[in-house]
């Protein structure tokens, strides 16, 4: 049996075909529609009437049976014309079986002389209707107290100030810790050396070199005479400062590393890096615990907490992770940032911490990590570390040399500094690289692009009268 050849069709005709058989299709349903039905119409209209309205009609109905009411009242004296039914403990009772609306009528004897001729027509009682003070969305707004500002309020803080810069390093200083007992602090540099310098005179006590690249993270143990750092050369030390030499060396990074943190209570180190990983540590046996993978980027910000969640890193995928020790997991991952988290910072007090990114500075709870709010300022430059004090005084230091000052409160930036470049120095050599706050919170040391450290503290000259708060609530704070 011979088919038939099928002559070939082109996409127009057989699209135009599909849409003339769907047209057929449905067609003859369409034409079968009922004509609108006047009654349906009504009530359609009706409904759209009492959403848009309801509330006009809600309101005056009380005002009709308040002008019932006073038109009853003025054949009484003149002396009891003019009735106050307010809400009281004692005569409610009355007042709800006399059918008085709480309100307040005026009558025609308090009126002005002016608006005699309003009396006569009858409309002169005035309506302050407490039962509608309710309903928000009336058209009384013009009566309505207004509803205070949820926002706190932040506190009066007195301007920071540099007071001392110290020189020493021959390149970027990108790393600080203070010792626990409040004495000297320590820097890391990118011309390899870690020096030790003098709190209360900034003069140099010691410099220890072992690294072959930049030292990029630096933390001095509380319970121990050690102090650890870790660097671009992918090393992680522990320096005996009683000796003042290396005694232990941690191997496992991939790449470089770039923060480094202490647990506070159990002799352990974290350590994340460009290899994406936080590498987890026993101090005492060079032992490496976990390998805490989940971020697909550089781990460039890290600290840790006695009690859950005790490990929390930030990283240049723009999330935040939250780990348990106990079984060197995930717990949970934000994603509120939508560029790097680069500095984190630790309230030293409350059960919440802040993140920084490019576009923006987040607070969060702890432990379970919701979301508090954002800054109310935006720095806008790359934010590459912060810290906050026990008074609530959060400073960020940025990329361009800004270093701003915080109320941990409100999310009020209450004092927008700039760093000065050294005599040599390039503009742009202005970044600020690290910060930290001493032991006491009072002194502030940032360390820079140009080379130097910089030491700030509060100005003790400033009042409320010379340096005024200027806060605005916010009128629309961005969800997220």
């Amino acid at each position: 049996m011979d088919l038939e050849p099928v002559e070939p069709q082109s996409l127009k005709k057989l699209s135009l075909k599909s849409q003339k058989r769907a047209l057929d299709l449905f067609s003859p349903t369409h034409g079968r529609l009922p004509p609108p039905d006047p009654e349906s119409k009504k009530i359609r209209i009706s409904h759209k009437l009492n959403l848009e309205y309801g509330g006009i009609k809600s309101t005056n109905e009380p005002r009709r049976q308040v002008n019932s009411t006073t038109t009853a009242h003025r054949n009484q004296p003149s002396g009891s014309s003019d009735v106050l039914a307010l809400p009281g403990p004692e005569g409610s009772r009355d007042a709800q079986k006399a059918g008085a609306q709480n309100a307040l009528v005026v009558g025609p004897s308090a009126q002005p002389k002016g608006l005699n001729n309003v009396g006569a027509s009858g409309k002169s009682s005035a309506i302050v209707s407490t039962s509608a003070s309710s309903e928000r969305n009336l058209s009384t707004s013009a009566i309505m107290e207004r509803i205070p500002s949820k926002w706190p309020r932040p506190e009066w803080r007195a301007p920071w100030k540099c007071y001392r810069v110290i020189s020493g390093h021959l390149g970027w200083v990108r790393s600080v810790a203070f010792d626990h007992s409040n004495t000297w602090f320590c820097t890391g540099s990118a011309d390899r050396t870690i020096k030790i310098w003098d709190v209360a005179k900034g003069t140099l006590k010691l410099t220890l070199t072992g690294h072959i690249e930049q030292v990029r993270g630096l933390a001095v143990s509380s319970k121990h005479t050690y102090m650890f750092s870790a660097g671009d050369d992918k090393q992680v030390k522990c320096w005996d400062l009683e000796q003042n030499k290396v005694i232990r060396s941690y191997h496992g990074h991939l790449s470089g590393v770039y923060c480094l943190g202490l647990h506070p209570t159990i002799d352990i180190l974290l350590t994340g890096g460009r290899d994406s990983v936080c590498r987890v540590w026993d101090i005492r046996t060079k032992m490496q615990i976990f390998a805490l993978a989940g971020h697909d980027n550089t781990v460039c910000s890290v600290f840790t907490r006695p009690t859950d969640p005790q490990v929390v890193t930030g990283s240049h995928d723009s999330t935040i992770k939250f780990w348990d020790l106990r079984y060197g997991k995930t717990m949970l991952t934000l994603t509120h940032h939508k560029k790097s988290v680069r500095a984190m910072a630790l309230h030293p007090t409350e059960d919440c911490f802040a993140s920084a990114s490019a576009e923006n500075i987040k607070k969060f709870n702890l432990p379970k990590g919701e979301f508090l709010h954002n800054m109310l300022s935006q720095q806008k430059t790359i934010i590459n570390s912060m810290a906050v004090n026990e008074e609530g005084v959060l400073a960020t230091g940025g990329d361009n040399g800004s270093l701003w000052f915080w109320d941990w409160k409100s999310g009020h930036n209450f004092q927008q500094a700039q760093t000065i470049v050294q005599p040599g120095s390039l503009d742009s050599e202005a970044g600020i690289y690290a910060l930290s706050y001493d032991v006491t919170g009072s002194r502030l040391v940032t360390c820079e692009a140009d080379k130097t450290i910089k030491m700030w503290r509060e100005d003790e000259t400033a009042t409320p009268e010379t340096h005024p708060l200027n806060f605005k609530p916010p009128k629309d704070i961005r969800r997220f």
